[in-house]
């Protein structure tokens, strides 16, 4: 049978990992103790609070659509968290619940973007964001970035690659692969950048809560018509439960919530009533001494990283991710995450998944295991690199 498939759905290329990640499991199924350093999922599981809160959901019978928006009262605890953590005054009504952070970033391209017209966006980044582009006929203008940008955007950046069909740009804080913040200063200077342009500014704040030298900045603190994206996946640690939510100026909220109402009717019932328990006392103490573990990891991780050669220019201040260049070592990037796995079974991300720019001399490694495990690592790749010839590929 001759199967014809979209143009879009060939153009949004696989996750390059997810052939390392299968061949690990094939590994491990055989018996194999691998380390897995490559997904950007914490090993933590849900905090007690937040499934205890589920659980009484069901119980419950919260079973049932909620509104496309989301539950009136998740809305007005998010708001609670931008008053207590940022010193802001956010009106629910701008708080959209949706299913992920990628259920967020559906809405903003959907609604932002339209054919032919596209977003700049760093290189390295996170590759779902240029495929949410392509998925809504948009594109990705990919500006490479380095360490001397602190793999960030800048206003002189947006100004150099602005073009004709450009519409707003999309930037991370923290950011995936590299965990660089941008300050107060760097968004406004961006704000005012993208607002000279009759640009949008939409900026990824899923890493929030996951900082290591102080809360960073909300682009909401010196831009209220900023578009906000954001998780309870990487912080509050409800990845599987897929939750998220988007704030957005005002006026843009009819229209997303026509969206939301087409696109997936509403967010997970049972999972918005258990991000309810987020909030409390009890578990953000849970979650901050999460944080706190993971600051420890990056502390082991990065010197002993630097030490076994890899480059690593610029300390990451969030996530849990530590972008290293190989180049000392020669060869391409993938090859080397392949030798790791096949000889030390460590497996990490090539930097080939996250763009174009350096990327083939560029690996991650996301420090989402116990420091016994990260110790392990290190000796395992310590001596993987002393077996690995790139002449003999």
């Amino acid at each position: 049978m001759l199967t014809s498939y979209s143009a879009r759905s060939r153009a949004i290329e696989p996750f390059h990992v997810m052939a390392l990640l299968a061949r690990a499991n094939q590994l491990q199924a055989a018996g194999n103790d691998v380390i897995h350093l490559e997904i950007g999922e914490p090993d933590f599981t849900t905090a007690a609070p937040i499934i205890s809160a589920g659980q009484a959901a069901l119980a419950a019978g919260h079973t049932r659509y909620t509104p496309a928006r989301g539950l009136p009262a998740l809305r007005e605890a998010i708001a609670g968290f931008y008053a207590q953590r940022y010193g802001l005054s956010i009106d629910p009504e701008r708080i959209l619940i949706t299913p992920g952070g990628s259920g967020a970033l559906l809405l903003a391209t959907s609604l932002l973007v339209d054919p032919g017209k596209h977003w700049l966006l760093a290189d390295p980044d996170y590759p779902c964001n240029r495929h949410f582009l392509r998925l809504v006929e948009a594109g990705a203008q990919l500006v490479p970035v380095g360490a001397e940008q602190r793999y960030q955007l800048t206003p002189e950046l947006i100004e150099q690659h602005w073009q004709a069909d450009s519409v707003g740009a999309l930037v991370a804080s923290p950011a995936n692969p590299t965990g660089t913040l941008l300050s107060r200063q760097e968004l406004g200077g961006l704000s005012q950048a993208l607002k000279a342009r009759g640009g949008h500014l939409v900026v990824d704040e899923i890493y929030h809560g996951l900082t290591y030298g102080g809360p960073a900045t909300s682009v909401l603190e010196v831009d209220d018509e900023a578009f906000v994206l954001n998780s309870f996946s990487k912080y509050f640690g409800m990845t599987g439960w897929r939750l998220g939510w988007l704030v957005a100026p005002q006026e843009a909220v009819p229209a997303l919530e026509k969206l939301a109402q087409n696109l997936y009717i509403s967010a997970p019932t049972m999972a918005q009533h258990a991000a309810l328990a987020c909030f409390e006392a009890d578990t953000l103490a849970i979650l901050d001494g999460r944080r706190d573990e993971f600051r420890r990891r990056r502390d082991f991780l990065l010197p002993a990283l630097r030490e076994l050669g890899f480059k690593i220019a610029v300390e990451p201040e969030g996530a849990f991710y530590l972008y290293a260049d190989i180049s000392a070592f020669g060869g391409d990037a993938f090859a080397f995450c392949q030798h790791l796995l096949e000889t030390e079974h460590v497996a990490i991300t090539p930097g080939l998944d996250f763009g174009r720019h350096q990327a083939g001399q560029h690996v991650r490694f996301a420090y989402t295991q116990s420091l016994p495990r990260l110790q392990q690592a290190v000796e395992r790749i310590a001596r993987g690199l002393q077996r690995w010839n790139p002449d003999a590929l």
